[in-house]
């Protein structure tokens, strides 16, 4: 199991920036991917971007390409979601996912793909 807690979230205006941190503890060296949703109140759970450990793969939601960038520190066991031109719409509660069973199976963008989750981070952007 990996443990993950998630950070960064603040209030920002329209046009703004935040970095959230996700940090991960436990069995880490497992990890096929790490991967950022969002929920925001009265909708689904839904996929912002992911980032494949063996090979730095990066995936973005079509609403995010170009303002948003996923990266990790292997050495910290930490990934980053670096936020730009927040959007009013962007607003929600951040939530950093694992998959650390192994599998061949690629699917990212699905909730039910990963294993565990963080606790969720809140991210306000005021218009």
């Amino acid at each position: 199991q990996v443990q993950l807690v998630e950070s960064g979230g603040s209030s920002v205006q329209a046009g703004g920036s935040l970095r959230l941190s996700c940090i991960a503890s436990g069995h880490t060296s497992s990890v096929v991917a790490f991967g950022w949703f969002r929920q925001a109140p009265g909708k689904e759970r839904e996929f912002v971007s992911a980032i494949k450990m063996n090979d730095d793969n990066t995936y973005y939601d079509d609403s995010v390409k170009g303002r948003f960038t996923i990266y990790s520190d292997n050495g910290k066991n930490t990934v980053y979601l670096e936020m730009n031109n927040l959007k009013s719409g962007n607003t929600a509660v951040y939530y950093c996912a694992v998959r650390a069973r192994h599998t061949t199976v690629i699917y990212v963008r699905s909730t039910m793909w990963y294993d565990d989750w963080g606790q969720g981070t809140q991210v306000t952007v005021s218009s």
